[in-house]
């Protein structure tokens, strides 16, 4: 997917300006440009930072509107999981065309020093995972967790956290985010 031209599409659906845009998301002008430009590659915190002053969420952003009436679709192999990471960060999408989706479900996998960015994440919702393999860091507020394999995790986004694998093997997570605003 082009992201800057899809930002750009978005934003000129809304009837917004780049100022504008910059202005409620907490950014310069510069930056909107850059990315509608694709100049820059932005991290996930950064896009979710900038789709913020729209409102829109990651997973609606990622997710190609079609007015047409479509059958649900049920089962996703893998190969229709769309990337919705950042980086070295893959986060697989379950359900992208899922109609008015009340979750965000994801598949996850952080590879060596692999991490979802130097800014915290934060946004209005709950999150649980559970690690599949591999070892990662969850930093949430002041305090850090090591999850192993098994392990899993539960807490409310409006604190701000990041993961990264400081580790030499790579880390797969199965995560869901409600309501879906990721």
């Amino acid at each position: 997917m082009d992201v800057g031209k899809r930002l750009k599409s978005i934003r000129l659906i809304r009837n917004m300006s780049q100022r504008e845009l910059a202005k409620k998301a907490g950014v310069t002008n510069s930056t909107i440009s850059m990315i509608e430009k694709n100049s820059v590659s932005p991290s996930i915190s950064s896009l979710k930072k900038v789709l913020n002053g729209i409102p829109i969420s990651l997973v609606e952003f990622f997710t190609e509107d079609n007015n047409e009436e479509k059958i649900q679709q049920v089962v996703y192999t893998s190969d229709e999981l769309m990337d919705i990471g950042s980086g070295d960060v893959h986060m697989h999408l379950v359900g992208k065309s899922f109609p008015k989706r009340q979750m965000t479900f994801l598949v996850e996998t952080y590879p060596e020093n692999a991490d979802t960015g130097t800014e915290m994440l934060q946004n209005d919702a709950e999150e649980g995972g559970f690690i599949l393999e591999g070892k990662i860091e969850l930093t949430v507020g002041s305090e850090v967790f090591i999850l192993n394999t098994n392990d899993s995790y539960y807490f409310d986004n409006n604190k701000p956290h990041r993961f990264r694998n400081p580790f030499s093997e790579v880390c797969k997570i199965v995560s869901a985010t409600t309501p879906a605003n990721f």
